[in-house]
């Protein structure tokens, strides 16, 4: 990690950048680095686009071929909605109550997004109440990840998702607010539980 590398803490590192440690928090633990990116590469020595997931090497890139050999990637727009019920999105147009953009690189690969509004704060300090989280449709994810769950036919919660033999556990990274609750295979089945996505970004409206 490279706070790690530079021997301080996340105290230290918030303080040294002027963010608050909450924010500060947050970009380790993969919310979205836009707002402050430059700051942050200036910080640790690295590029933009390593601190953006564009790139594996975190050292400065080659400089920019001319215009005429430069490969422009466009944004593909992905409708975010208020809530999710029935194990869908609600995406009927007076539904739909913003938009984002990601990468039009993401959806070739035929995966589908959408947006969801987080409300609550059992998440935090990693994802926030009000904060936008961009979603990959998809049914299964690895343990660790971040996921949008429906439970019980009701509106989806977002938690992290530990799967085992016995069932699946979903934890919230606020314990005062959520504390982590199992659901055995029986009643996975019978609720039922069923995954929607994985969280792959979050964003914050300041």
């Amino acid at each position: 990690m490279l706070r790690e590398l530079k021997g301080m803490s996340q105290a230290d590192c918030a303080k040294a950048l002027g963010l608050d440690r909450t924010t500060y928090v947050k970009y380790e633990n993969g919310g979205s680095v836009r707002r402050n990116v430059e700051k942050l590469a200036r910080f640790f020595n690295v590029s933009t686009d390593y601190l953006l997931g564009n790139t594996d090497n975190p050292a400065d890139p080659a400089p920019a071929q001319p215009p005429a050999q430069k490969v422009t990637h466009y944004t593909y727009r992905i409708p975010v909605v208020g809530r999710v019920a029935a194990g869908q999105p609600i995406l009927a147009q007076e539904e739909i109550i913003d938009y984002e953009y990601i990468d039009e690189r993401l959806h070739k690969g035929g995966d589908q997004y959408f947006g969801l509004v987080v409300k609550g704060s059992s998440m935090e300090p990693t994802i926030h109440d009000g904060d936008t989280i961009i979603v990959r449709v998809q049914e299964r994810v690895e343990n660790g990840q971040i996921a949008v769950v429906l439970v019980d036919g009701e509106d989806a919660t977002v938690k992290e998702v530990k799967e085992s033999e016995d069932g699946l556990t979903l934890i919230g990274h606020n314990a005062a607010v959520y504390t982590p609750h199992f659901y055995s295979r029986e009643e996975v089945e019978k609720l039922p539980v069923r995954i929607i996505g994985r969280v792959i970004q979050s964003i914050s409206k300041f």
